[in-house]
């Protein structure tokens, strides 16, 4: 497995600044956002995509230091239901494809997006339970009218540019949020359809990853992962549950809350995760999404990067000679 880092957390550097930050760091990898809400800071597509010289000064720049791409990332709402932003989001996922195409990156990562609840809404409305009957009925033409039509014409369009994996975050908000979710649009839209797994957004909703990940991992279904922890608190889950719309900067009074790689869950938990993930065959790249409130952009990414180095499989496995 190789240790990488999604980079807009330096996007107050410059690319090649950021570059040999990382590089300094021990990181072989990076995630770089396209657009929508990662932003384009180190990896513009109108920019690589029109000119010829910043194209190769950009490849020179990872090339020379011995980084590849992981995956490009363009996460945003395609289905919302306000045009212009929906255009906007789908413009970006068209030109990441072309760019990664381009770059020969393997993969996209991104959200699956959500409609609103009718043709005319103004907002996404994000389906949590099944009573009164009408959610049901918003959810049913959610997936029918909207979903499925939009990514299976996406994944074609992918194909056709040689972009096989298309990695979605399972993100509360969005109609794809968890294992089921993401293997019910993967059955009706293709096996280009696949996981950008990331655990912190699963273990608040009270999903075992690593169970989560041998559901995935089965289907072939896991195309990048993502580092992240979530911390729970327990005394405010007691009273008010898991969903919660407080701000992420009310971290006292909040059910749970991103923190660095170790700060959420203990190292025998991410050595499990990542003992699974070679289990179930997945050998590609750990990135590291640095979002702690309480811990710098330096510090927090430092200790992240200093578990996971200790924890991850660096050598292929060896015969099983005592059986």
């Amino acid at each position: 497995m190789k240790l990488g880092v999604f980079t807009p957390l330096y996007q107050n550097l410059s690319f090649e600044e950021m570059l040999d930050k990382l590089s300094g760091m021990g990181v072989e990898t990076v995630e770089l956002g396209t657009g929508n809400y990662p932003g384009s800071s180190h990896c513009n597509p109108d920019e690589l995509l029109e000119s010829p010289e910043k194209f190769k000064s950009f490849k020179r720049a990872l090339e020379g230091r011995g980084i590849s791409i992981s995956g490009l990332s363009c996460h945003g709402n395609p289905l919302h239901p306000d045009k212009k932003v929906a255009t906007a989001a789908h413009q970006t996922w068209r030109k990441t494809v072309l760019l990664a195409e381009k770059l020969e990156v393997p993969v996209i990562n991104g959200f699956s997006g959500c409609p609103g609840d009718h043709g005319n809404a103004k907002y996404p409305n994000w389906v949590t339970c099944s009573w009164p009957p009408e959610y049901l009925d918003i959810l049913d033409w959610q997936w029918k009218e909207i979903v499925i039509p939009y990514w299976k014409e996406e994944a074609q369009f992918a194909n056709l540019h040689g972009i096989t994996q298309i990695a979605f975050e399972m993100h509360p908000g969005f109609v794809v949020y968890n294992p089921e979710t993401l293997l019910r649009l993967r059955e009706q839209a293709g096996e280009s359809i696949g996981a950008n797994f990331d655990p912190s957004h699963l273990v608040w909703q009270g999903i075992d990853p690593v169970e989560a990940i041998k559901k995935l991992g089965r289907e072939k279904a896991i195309f990048h992962f993502h580092a992240k922890d979530t911390y729970l608190d327990k005394a405010n889950i007691k009273i008010n549950g898991v969903l919660d719309t407080k701000h992420y900067s009310q971290i006292l009074d909040r059910s749970w809350t991103f923190r660095s790689v170790g700060y959420g869950h203990d190292e025998k938990m991410w050595k499990d995760i990542i003992s699974t993930l070679r289990a179930v065959g997945y050998d590609y790249v750990v990135s590291i999404e640095h979002e702690d409130m309480l811990a710098s952009t330096d510090e927090g990414l430092s200790k992240a990067i200093a578990l996971l180095k200790k924890i991850l499989f660096k050598e292929e496995m060896s015969d099983m000679w005592w059986a």
